[in-house]
């Protein structure tokens, strides 16, 4: 990837270092009160103008409620340690707040020309629409974070979105990760997990997260695990969206996109939990399945538009 010709974005900010507070842990599911309304734009983008069954119109509308995902880029769906307390592992990020990873001055350059160039699309993008994008703001960290509205954040819980102060949030120690524990390597896996999250941004722009919060309270857990599923491989497929986007500048080079689907494949739902359990829930599933992940991915790398990610009213197998 040739990102050192990529716009810099100046809405990075440089937190490593300084340790999160033990107050709080992370409540992604805040939402914010800023949509100006996009989501009745998406709404309309997606039924077209021609007329749609009742049924389609109610999936939409169940999309727009569930909205999109203040989380991680992944999830193992369960917990094996629920003896230990939240106080003890707070303290154990704490502890080990000083074992991560310097990181290089090449590497944050590299995170803020990735979110210049997902500015740059965006913006342009939903100008398309008679939208106004707003930037999001990133901020690095090393081992522990205290967010601006969802709690506190941790390296374990690897790169994740905060809709509440609409922040990127990422420890470059998940870039080493990437390469050495999830066998992804290559500056454009990470580009991918970076696009991934901005695509949970879009979720929040179009007005999605507040109603989200209000409609998982009515949901089972399985149900609101196969919605929030779909709003993950949404964010996917908004990443591919972008990847095609720079190859039409021409900043992609040859195995560019082998490494995004590689790093795609690492974290699905059955690959993560295989390796770290011996076996997989699909009832717990939050992200999708490796296989879904790439080929959504894949679907927006085709499409170059944000019209064919419409996970909601679809097979995503």
């Amino acid at each position: 990837m040739k990102w050192e010709d990529l716009r810099k974005s100046r809405n990075i900010k440089d937190r490593r270092g300084q340790r999160g507070s033990r107050n709080s842990m992370p409540n992604f599911g805040g939402g914010s009160n800023r949509s100006g309304g996009m989501g009745s734009s998406l709404l309309w983008l997606l039924l077209g103008s021609g007329g749609k069954s009742k049924w389609i119109l109610i999936a939409v509308v169940a999309f727009m409620l569930i909205g999109g995902g203040g989380s991680g880029l992944f999830d193992l769906g369960f917990n094996t340690d629920n003896n230990v307390s939240q106080t003890q592992r707070q303290e154990d990020v704490l502890q080990n707040d000083s074992l991560a990873a310097d990181t290089t001055d090449a590497e944050y350059e590299f995170l803020s020309a990735v979110l210049g160039s997902t500015e740059d699309f965006w913006a342009q993008e939903f100008e398309r629409y008679g939208l106004e994008y707003r930037y999001p703001t990133l901020v690095v960290f090393s081992g522990s974070v205290e967010t601006e509205g969802c709690g506190f954040g941790t390296t374990q819980v690897g790169p994740f979105y905060c809709p509440a102060d609409e922040t990127l949030y990422i420890d470059l120690q998940f870039y080493r990760d990437l390469t050495n524990q999830y066998d992804a390597p290559g500056d454009f896996a990470m580009a991918y997990v970076v696009a991934h999250e901005v695509g949970h941004h879009v979720q929040n722009l179009l007005g999605t997260m507040d109603e989200f919060n209000s409609a998982r309270q009515r949901m089972s857990e399985s149900q609101a695990n196969a919605l929030t599923v779909r709003l993950e491989l949404q964010a996917d497929y908004f990443s591919g969206v972008w990847a095609r986007y720079v190859e039409g500048e021409g900043i992609l080079e040859r195995g560019d996109i082998q490494e995004a689907m590689q790093a795609a494949h690492a974290v699905g739902d059955d690959t993560l939990q295989e390796e770290a359990y011996g076996r997989v829930m699909p009832d717990s599933f939050t992200h999708g399945t490796s296989q879904q992940r790439q080929e959504w991915f894949m679907r927006g790398f085709e499409s170059g538009t944000i019209e064919g990610g419409d996970t909601f009213n679809t097979s995503i197998d």
